[in-house]
């Protein structure tokens, strides 16, 4: 494998690691709020083919959409 590659992965696995332990004391609605920003902003990009505007956009809306649902 090369060195860029396993660079590029143990900076993805910290990162994760940081974001999930981040979590730890947010409430319920932080979460789901959280969680539709991040889901929101992957759809908005993937939708858009990589815009600035689109990811932004679906971060806006997911994160309204996750802030409203109730477990």
């Amino acid at each position: 494998m090369k060195t860029i590659q396993k660079v590029t992965i143990n900076v993805v696995a910290v990162t994760l690691l940081c974001a999930l332990g981040g979590c730890a004391g947010m409430s319920d609605r932080d979460r789901n709020t959280a969680i539709g920003a991040g889901v929101g902003a992957v759809g908005g990009a993937v939708l858009t083919g990589g815009s600035a505007v689109g990811t932004v956009g679906g971060a806006a809306v997911g994160g309204v959409i996750g802030n409203t649902i109730h477990k």
